[in-house]
């Protein structure tokens, strides 16, 4: 009997990933160690963006054939276990190697031969496996709340009072620096602020709860920024391969934990970034080197493709006219009304680049340069 309604997404990848992991479970210890081997070389050229990659199928796969009651240890010939996907060409094509994969998948999973086919399916679900469990750092169990009711992705990390104020608690708590203690006295740990404790990885938080630099400079804070969007990238390649890794639990755990420290820190730097912008007029102002015109590239964190954007627009002409603060507020107030009305922000980010403007008109108000 047909179905009335189709099922829904998630209740097919879920039986996708209970599929995969069941057939996984019960393949020969051998033939796991040897999946898990060949996973994990797909998976790190895919990461690294390899151009070509060639894999081998196992030499057996357990599986169920046609008018066999019980599952059974079926053999791949060997002509049929070599494979490759991509090509040295996608170097200069900028093609990426994880579609091309994807469509080696695909086709090795449509063979008529269903050992192949068992196969092809146990790889892609062996590589995806080992870049969600084995090629991110593990975190804390975080929660976050949005910052306000429309926001599509909670950031601000929540507070449940059990976090001690200076205690080491546990080994995601302390870095180990290695050559600083006293002899025989082992490796020094320093501890992270109570704030970063919050954060999935509190060793990738920059910024404090009140926009201060925890670390040394602009550059460093940008360096974990990037780690935060690498994290993300795998994650992101892990679904692309096999969309139904999303239900895996420690999927889940990653993405939430990851994406709301990424936009946090990430909308921490814009805004750091953006007071330090307005410093650099006031100095050059009172220096009287604004006299031949201005204009501003003003960071935004963007939290649909995850990385820190430009907003560039026009304070002052060039050409010789004198700097008065209230030109900067006129040319905010005017990118506020284009910024409001373009729809290529989301809700959130729109709000996120208004904030931003705002701190730039509020400082020019009322500047006494």
């Amino acid at each position: 009997m047909l179905e009335t309604y189709p099922k829904k997404l998630s209740e097919r990848l879920s039986e996708d990933y209970e599929r995969q992991q069941a057939l996984f479970s019960a393949q020969p210890a051998i033939v796991q160690r040897y999946l898990e081997t060949q996973g994990k070389q797909i998976a790190q050229a895919v990461v690294d963006g390899d151009p070509q990659i060639n894999f081998s199928l196992p030499d057996r796969v357990i599986c169920t054939l046609e008018n066999v009651d019980q599952p059974a240890l079926v053999t791949i010939p060997q002509n049929q276990r070599t494979r490759s996907a991509g090509s040295f060409i996608n170097r200069f094509r900028k093609t990426e190697l994880y579609k091309e994969l994807r469509h080696a998948f695909i086709e090795l999973e449509q063979s008529p031969d269903r050992a192949v086919s068992v196969a092809a399916g146990l790889l892609r679900h062996a590589t995806v496996m080992h870049m969600v469990s084995h090629m991110l750092p593990a975190g804390r169990t975080v929660c976050y709340t949005p910052a306000e009711e429309d926001e599509s992705i909670p950031f601000i990390p929540e507070d449940d009072g059990l976090e001690p104020e200076s205690a080491i608690t546990a080994a995601t708590d302390a870095i180990a620096e290695e050559g600083n203690g006293e002899s025989g006295r082992g490796n020094l740990l320093v501890p992270f602020v109570p704030y970063a404790r919050k954060f999935f990885l509190p060793q990738w938080v920059a910024f404090g709860e009140h926009g201060e630099m925890l670390v040394k400079s602009v550059d460093e804070a940008n360096a974990h920024i990037k780690s935060m969007q690498r994290f993300m990238e795998v994650l992101f390649l892990a679904v692309a391969l096999a969309p139904y890794i999303s239900i895996d639990e420690e999927y889940a755990k990653k993405r939430y934990g990851m994406l709301g420290q990424l936009v946090n820190q990430g909308r921490a730097l814009a805004i750091y970034q953006v007071k330090e912008i307005i410093n650099r007029i006031k100095q050059r102002a009172e220096a009287g080197s604004l006299n031949r015109g201005l204009r501003l590239s003003l960071p935004y964190f963007d939290d649909q493709d995850l990385k820190l954007a430009i907003s560039h627009f026009e304070v002052i002409p060039s050409g010789r006219i004198m700097f008065v603060p209230g030109f900067v507020v006129r040319a905010v107030r005017q990118e506020e009304v284009k910024v409001s009305q373009d729809t290529r922000y989301s809700s959130s980010t729109r709000k996120h680049l208004l904030y931003l403007l705002d701190l730039l008109e509020k400082a020019f108000e009322a500047a006494n340069l």
